[in-house]
């Protein structure tokens, strides 16, 4: 973890073997995966007594990344209701001069404890 604020996070991540789809760049799945956690992640970030369930996904891609590239992946809250959580996650290169993929979120705030 690179930095941990209320609704915003980012993260370090170098990008596996394992990871990449047949041409060898970072597969849009792992991509989307890294989205989904990092934003589940935020979400406790907002230290309340409650989860948040992710009600959709959207991942657009622009770029792509290789087998031990660096990626950072940043968060940040763009609307808290009552209710519902829009968020969105960008993928950048390691310098951040490079967008990746951006990932947008709806979260739905659940009446279970943690």
């Amino acid at each position: 973890m690179l930095l941990a604020d209320e609704g915003h996070l980012e993260f370090k991540y170098t990008v596996r073997p394992e990871w990449l789809n047949p041409m060898g760049y970072l597969h849009g799945g792992i991509t989307a995966a890294i989205i989904d956690d990092i934003l589940g992640a935020t979400m406790f970030s907002l230290n309340e007594d409650t989860f948040y369930i992710t009600i959709n996904n959207n991942v657009d891609y622009f770029s792509i990344a290789k087998e031990g590239d660096i990626i950072i992946a940043e968060t940040q809250i763009v609307k808290k209701g009552k209710q519902f959580v829009n968020a969105c996650c960008d993928i950048w290169n390691e310098q951040k001069t490079r967008l990746i993929a951006k990932g947008t979120s709806n979260l739905f705030k659940t009446a279970s404890k943690r």
